[in-house]
């Protein structure tokens, strides 16, 4: 039989649907926004001999995606331990 989910219980998965459209926010930001839709205005910042919005929609992206991946396996140990459920 499944217990009823408490006070306790929203409060945890309510943080964590927060850090997971956070993450995904910014994610969206840089390939998407950096990447495409303000590449125009980026073109004239130099990085590597590539513009800005090349080099945001090439690696850019791919290493914003990455220090997410340990932003938030991270911040989802502090937000487990906060709440007693870690391992």
């Amino acid at each position: 039989m499944l217990k009823p989910l408490t006070e306790r219980d929203h409060a945890y998965w309510h943080a964590n649907v927060k850090l997971i459209a956070l993450c995904l926010s910014i994610w969206a930001l840089v390939s998407y926004g950096f990447g495409m839709l303000l590449r125009p205005l980026l073109m004239g910042i130099k990085i590597g001999g590539a513009d800005m919005g090349f080099w945001f929609a090439q690696q850019g992206s791919i290493l914003t995606f990455l220090a997410l991946i340990f932003f938030y396996a991270w911040r989802m140990n502090k937000l487990d331990k906060d709440f007693g459920l870690e391992e």
